[in-house]
């Protein structure tokens, strides 16, 4: 199995290509609220769990409404959650004050700041993964450029994800070649793998310089064209206006517990 199969690199442009309510909105008015979104969920205090529950519609509807496949999703989120894991680990050797209880389990600060930080997690990223699958990266650069971020960033954004494929593509040549050259011979020592990685680097730099002089030949000049460009309309507006409004709620007001009160009380 070729790298770029694992990870599903190229599956991002094949979703950002698709026909959906959420593809066809104004790549700036989704930029804007997932924007907004992403620093409303960092800004919860550390312990926070119950407010940032309301904030995982926003992702799930983006999801569904663009028809993206949750296995998708789920698959790029696992390649980046041992980093999540790592940093959230820390915490419980640190925080051990007792602070709630579970049934007969009593969870500790760290315990419940490490769950926080997960959860955040995967409201960030799902977030971001929505976005880039429902509207694809050519798109997205070009409305980060509208937006106001210089051109020269916005570039180097769309070249660092298309030179993704660039170093899956040489890595799965290398490994190609070592597997026909080393039938029989067992594991791969240390000094090997660090030869590969070396070569890796040369070869995925050599290859993007040569792809770099084929599009200053063909009149490459720095600017993002689009087939279609997108018109800001009425749809985009509301989407922007009614999302930021959400949003804005779950940030004021711990909707969870407004709503375990209100149904508390029907009950009652």
């Amino acid at each position: 199995m070729r790298l770029a199969d694992w990870t599903e690199i190229g599956r991002m442009d094949e979703l950002g290509r698709m026909d959906s309510p959420v593809h066809r909105l104004d790549p700036r008015a989704k930029v804007l609220v997932s924007l907004v979104f992403i620093v409303l969920v960092m800004s919860f205090p550390r312990y926070e769990i119950s407010a940032l529950v309301p904030f995982l519609f926003y992702p799930v509807g983006l999801i569904a409404l663009a028809r993206i496949p949750m296995r998708h999703i789920m698959k790029k989120m696992l390649i980046a959650a041992p980093f999540a894991l790592l940093i959230g680990l820390v915490n419980p050797l640190f925080d051990r004050q007792p602070m709630c209880s579970v049934g007969p389990l009593e969870l500790s600060g760290g315990w419940v700041s490490f769950i926080s930080i997960l959860f955040r997690f995967v409201l960030t990223v799902s977030a971001a993964l929505a976005l880039v699958a429902g509207t694809g990266m050519y798109r997205l650069g070009a409305g980060l450029e509208r937006l106001g971020l210089p051109r020269v960033f916005a570039m180097q954004l769309l070249f660092l994800y298309r030179y993704l494929f660039v170093i899956s593509d040489e890595a799965a040549r290398i490994m190609r070649g070592v597997r026909l050259r080393s039938v029989g011979s067992g594991a791969l020592g240390l000094r090997v793998y660090g030869s590969l990685v070396g070569q890796l680097l040369l070869r995925s730099m050599d290859r993007a310089d040569r792809i770099y002089q084929a599009m200053v030949a063909r009149g490459f000049d720095g600017e993002i064209r689009l087939l279609q460009q997108s018109v800001p309309g009425w749809c985009d507006a509301v989407f922007a206006g009614c999302s930021l409004i959400l949003l804005g709620a779950a940030r004021v007001w711990n909707l969870s517990d407004l709503l375990g009160i209100w149904l508390a009380g029907g009950v009652s």
